[in-house]
């Protein structure tokens, strides 16, 4: 479970980009006439639906990354996702963001017409609403941090590196609904500059994590992955044959003194 940390950390950085990115909407979150207290309970239910968005979306390519863990393709999908990122830092800042937010440019027009709509209330299930369809807006770092979910190879492994991810952010983007006021616009600027090294860094360290070299923590040996047999249950539906995969157990043999 070390991918926690590295979950949490990612988070923490993320969270200073996401002062520039989706800081509008944490300030703009429709709270601004209640005492303190709702103002926090909201400011709470807001990023308590972020983060359960985020978790959901890394249980579903969690499953992608445990059908790869099968194909013995989960080291190559970790090279092959470091090198996109580096080479979108280096060859054309955010080309692989701005690629994939086209493909899906009524899907976001869609959640952003929903915001809209939300933002015109102010009760507890819109500001939950708003969290929840908030965790799914284009951003290049959950981006990134999906790709990290991807690599842990289980539905539940992933839900988790999501959902630390979220609270990795939890810290500013609590403050920031609360205090925004107190952190200028030059400060926000700052962040989205530094941003790029965030990314490199992660790419870098999914890389070493795909070349196996037995670094522990960072680039540790998947010996969990070797070995694994696969083979037809017979006594299923022939036309729709059961495939079991399994590790075998490693028989040591006895040596008997004489």
């Amino acid at each position: 479970m070390s991918f926690i940390w590295a979950a949490i950390g990612l988070g923490f950085v993320s969270s200073f980009h996401c002062i520039g990115m989706c800081g509008p909407i944490a300030l703009a979150l429709p709270i601004g006439k209640v005492n303190p207290l709702q103002r926090l309970f909201f400011v709470l239910i807001y990023n308590l639906g972020r983060i359960f968005t985020y978790a959901l979306l890394g249980a579903l390519f969690g499953i992608l990354g445990s059908s790869l863990v099968i194909g013995s393709f989960q080291n190559t999908v970790s090279i092959t996702i470091g090198l996109f990122l580096m080479a979108s830092v280096f060859f054309g800042r955010n080309a692989l963001q701005n690629s994939l937010n086209n493909s899906l440019f009524g899907f976001f027009n869609a959640i952003k017409s929903g915001l809209s709509k939300l933002f015109s209330k102010n009760t507890k299930s819109s500001i939950l609403f708003i969290g929840l369809l908030n965790g799914l807006l284009p951003c290049g770092m959950v981006y990134l941090a999906i790709a990290g979910a991807v690599t842990t190879g289980s539905f539940v492994n992933g839900a988790l590196f999501m959902f630390f991810f979220g609270i990795g952010t939890f810290s500013i983007m609590l403050t920031l609904p609360l205090f925004g006021n107190l952190i200028g616009q030059s400060f926000r600027k700052q962040m989205q500059k530094i941003s790029p090294a965030f990314k490199v860094g992660m790419a870098a360290l999914l890389i070493l994590r795909g070349l196996n070299l037995g670094i522990p923590y960072i680039s540790p040996e998947s010996t969990e992955q070797n070995g694994i047999v696969c083979h037809v249950d017979e006594s299923t539906n022939k036309a729709h044959p059961l495939i079991l995969c399994a590790k075998p157990k490693t028989v040591i043999n006895e040596v008997k003194k004489p």
